[in-house]
């Protein structure tokens, strides 16, 4: 697949990627991955709000045990 991207959106990419020390291209398989492959949400927002705080999560792909949370494990 080819895309072909504005010099100003091709500028963006190819500084962004400089910064982060990595390959424009590598960059932009790394958004795509992230923008594509994104969890389905199930709570559908019922308002502007609750959009809004939905939209603020970020999902970090694992879930502690009550364990884990409890003073015990989070300092042993």
């Amino acid at each position: 697949m080819t895309l072909d991207l504005s010099a100003e959106m091709e500028a963006a990419l190819k500084e962004r990627a400089r910064r982060l020390g990595v390959t424009p291209e590598d960059l932009a398989l790394d958004i795509l991955r992230e923008q594509l492959a994104a969890p389905v949400q199930f709570v559908q927002a019922r308002d502007e709000w609750e959009r809004l705080v939905l939209g603020l999560g970020t999902n970090c792909g694992v879930s502690l045990s009550n364990e884990a949370l409890s003073s015990e494990g989070l300092y042993a």
